[in-house]
This record gives C-alpha cells, sequence and structure tokens, in this order.
C-alpha cells in the first residue's frame, strides 16, 4: 500500500505528481465523496493523436461506480461548432457571441463542482440567467419540505458513531454502495457495529447490491420473523411513510397490513425507534417519484421531530449525484435563494439560448431543443449543437472541490490524469472577457 498523501495538495504540488504511480485521491462517482480510494498505472495523455488513457486500474476501495468513473475510455477531444472541429478560441468566440446577443439565457444540467459553478454565476450575473440542475425534481422534493416545515438531520460521522437504529426508504446501496461499509458495519465511537439494527424499506432485495456479503447487513430481531430487507416499491413508500409515523405516535391502524407489509411488524419497528438511542431515517429522494413526493419526505421528517420528544433522532437525505448538493450549497450562499424547482423541460423556464453543463458523465444529456444550444461537457459526450466545448472532469482531468451528501465538510478533488482539456472555469472566464 502506498503512503497516502494529504488531502489538501496545493496546485503546485499537485501538478509535480507523478501520475505513473500509485495515490490516494477522492472519487466524485456518488455524494459520499470516498477520499480512501488508491488509483495506479496511470498513462499520460497522448497528446500527438489527441486522446486520453483512461486509468488502467484502481488499487483499493473503489465500488462499481467509482471504478466506472475512474476508467472513463479513452476520447478524442476538439472544440465544435455546427458538428466541426475548430479551434477551442473559436468555439469560445462563437459561443461568447451567442451569450451575448441572447435576451434569456438558460444555464441547464449544472454537473460540476464548486469552482466551476462559482464561474458560471459569475458570468450569469452579465446576463438575465437561470439555471436549473439535472436533479431539479429531487432538489425540489428536499427543499419544500425544508422550507415549508424544516427538519432535524444528522451527518454522515454522526451515523457512524452513535446510530443504533437505521431506517432506509429506497434504494441507498444502489446510490451509495459503499454507505453501509464506510458507515454503518463499523465500529463507532459510542456503537458497536454488532449492535446495530438496520431496517430497509426497498423493492430491490433480489439486486446484488443486498445480497453482497460485503455488507453483512443482519436481520435485526427474531421477534420480527422477516428479512431485514422489507419489501417495498416506491410507490408504497406513501403508504408505509405515513403508517410509521402514525405507530410512532400511538396511533392505532385498523387495518393488518399495510403495502403487504404486516402493520404488527410496523409496530415492531416503531417500537424499536422509540426505544433507539440514536435512530436515523433516511431517503433518497431521487427514489422518490411519485405525485406529492415531498409528504411523504414530510413523514420521515415529522417522525424524527415525534422521535426527539423522548429521545435522540435525525434524518439523512441521501443522493448528491452530479454535484447537486455543491450547486445547491453555492447559490444559496451566493444569491440567497436554493435553485430553481422547476424540472428540467425546456419549455418549462423561458429562454432564448440554452447553455448545457455536464463535466462529470455522458449518461444525462440535454433535452431536446429549438433554440440555440451551447455544450460543454465531459469529452465523450456526442450530441448535435451550435457549441460545443469538451472540459476537465473534476477528480480526473483537473482538480475541484464538491460538498459532501451530508454538508458537512468540503473534500478536494484530484487532478489523475494529465490532458490539455481546459477547466469549465476557464471557459467560462473566456466567455465572460468577451461579452
Amino acid at each position: 500500500m502506498p503512503n497516502k498523501l494529504p488531502l489538501f495538495l496545493s496546485s503546485t504540488l499537485h501538478d509535480a505528481l507523478d501520475f505513473t504511480k500509485p495515490h490516494l485521491t477522492t472519487c466524485p462517482a456518488c455524494g459520499l465523496l470516498c477520499d480512501d480510494i488508491v488509483v495506479a498505472d496511470i498513462a499520460m495523455a497522448n497528446v500527438a493523436n489527441d486522446k486520453i488513457e483512461p486509468i488502467k486500474n484502481v488499487l483499493a476501495n473503489g465500488c462499481a461506480k467509482g471504478i466506472g468513473f475512474f476508467n472513463q475510455p479513452t476520447v478524442e477531444f476538439s472544440p465544435q461548432i455546427n458538428g466541426k472541429s475548430v479551434e477551442l478560441t473559436a468555439a469560445i468566440a462563437h459561443a461568447a457571441h451567442l451569450v451575448k446577443t441572447s435576451q434569456t439565457p438558460l444555464f441547464a444540467g449544472l454537473s460540476t463542482d464548486i469552482h466551476g459553478f462559482r464561474a458560471i454565476y459569475k458570468l450569469s450575473q452579465k446576463t438575465n440567467a437561470s439555471f436549473q440542475h439535472i436533479n431539479n425534481q429531487s432538489i425540489a422534493r428536499n427543499m419544500t419540505v425544508l422550507q415549508s416545515t424544516g427538519w432535524h438531520n444528522t451527518t454522515l460521522t454522526e451515523v457512524k458513531n452513535r446510530a443504533d437504529v437505521i431506517i432506509c426508504f429506497g434504494d441507498v446501496a444502489t446510490h451509495h454502495p459503499r454507505f453501509f461499509e464506510r458507515f454503518i458495519n463499523c465500529d463507532g465511537m459510542f456503537v458497536k457495529a454488532e449492535d446495530r439494527q438496520v431496517i430497509i424499506f426497498s423493492d430491490v432485495a433480489e439486486k446484488t447490491a443486498f445480497n453482497n456479503d460485503a455488507t453483512r447487513l443482519k436481520q435485526f430481531d427474531k421477534s420480527l420473523n422477516t428479512p431485514l430487507i422489507l419489501p417495498c416499491s416506491a410507490d408504497d413508500l406513501p403508504s408505509v411513510t405515513i403508517a410509521l409515523r402514525a405507530l410512532v405516535t400511538g396511533k392505532f391502524l385498523k387495518v393488518s397490513q399495510i403495502a403487504g407489509i404486516k402493520v404488527s411488524d410496523l409496530q415492531i419497528i416503531a417500537n424499536k425507534l422509540n426505544a433507539a438511542t440514536y435512530a436515523v431515517l433516511t431517503w433518497v429522494a431521487k427514489d422518490f417519484d411519485f405525485n406529492h413526493a415531498q409528504l411523504s419526505i414530510q413523514n420521515i421528517t415529522e417522525t424524527v421531530a415525534k422521535l426527539n420528544l423522548t429521545t435522540r433522532a435525525a434524518g439523512l437525505p441521501l443522493g448528491s449525484s452530479d454535484g447537486d448538493t455543491s450547486v445547491n450549497n453555492a447559490i444559496t450562499w451566493l444569491r440567497g435563494t436554493a435553485l430553481n424547482n422547476s424540472t428540467i423541460n425546456s419549455e418549462l423556464i423561458e429562454h432564448d439560448l440554452m447553455i448545457w453543463v455536464n463535466s462529470f458523465s455522458t449518461e444525462n444529456l440535454p433535452p431536446k431543443t429549438h433554440k440555440p444550444m451551447i455544450v460543454l461537457g465531459n469529452s465523450t459526450i456526442k450530441i448535435k449543437c451550435d457549441v460545443f466545448i469538451p472540459v476537465a472532469t473534476p477528480g480526473l482531468d483537473c482538480t475541484g472541490t464538491l460538498f459532501r451528501v451530508d454538508s458537512a465538510v468540503i473534500l478536494p478533488l484530484k487532478k489523475v490524469r494529465d490532458n490539455n482539456l481546459p477547466t469549465l472555469s476557464k471557459v467560462m472566464l473566456e466567455i465572460e472577457k468577451l461579452l
């Protein structure tokens, strides 16, 4: 195992790193931002052929999502105007012209780190711009609850150190493959792993994410004659969350089952929550993809509020992909308001130019629009647009910073391969200069 590098590196020291030797880095593939990833055998960019060689090996601690991120394929990269390759300066000049002549530009996607978004925000101040993040729907579900009734949430470190009963609503392990490994199945300061009780309401019982022995999830009590995972589809979460809230408050339900789950089993879970020293209820807003989903999230947060009258409990919203937590936090301190709560749909926000930003992945493509479009993104994206400028991916092609999913800490992203891709911040600055 190589010596661990310090978490924070100056840009000078970082630029001097030997990319051919193993070193420690942070993975931005999910909101956990695991900072114990060891990568090695990293090839330098083949500049002569305009290709980037991928990382060939993750030595330690990489999950499937992380390995996929660090092993992004070799690609050609060149800016384009209407599908034709051009020099970077020409693409920037054309993009600046489109922005300058636009009356209502829309910055959409917004999949970037804090540095990238700050540059976007600075440019937006010279325009009448609006914002929409890829994950606007799930952001809105949580923000609606926070703004309307407030909530009492905790951090990942507190979960590890104190939580003795953990309730998961939705597909937590698929979104965050190492959540159980790093924060549940390990000893904390005030609770041992063997003393934790985990209950999962999800329809993913057949998925390998929960059948993997590495998670070491246990049946939590012999008195509850059911497996740890209680089968529950997303559509059933409203019924289950309101039933559990009622039982925790001492209400009596005149039915024997809720969404196929015995009310007697739910009562045992409610009893465990009331008896817990530190209960945590966690959810992934992306899985709450149904009408009035914010009400189900509110059921969870109000259950937490009720528990805190007699014991200690907290919520933990998980998610934070594509930099959504970082962008939402950044715009809140820069503008004083959260991201726009509307969905990603070109018809919902009036605009005459779309500027699509997605520097982390190739999976999320811009929505269809008949208006001019500038795409600033991962160099492997293939999309027809007026201007395409490939930009460096934070945590892979350049340094950066992101908020962890619990907003408790900001972690640095390191450059782990060498290439000539410009950063999003640099492109935004050059466009701004031309306005």
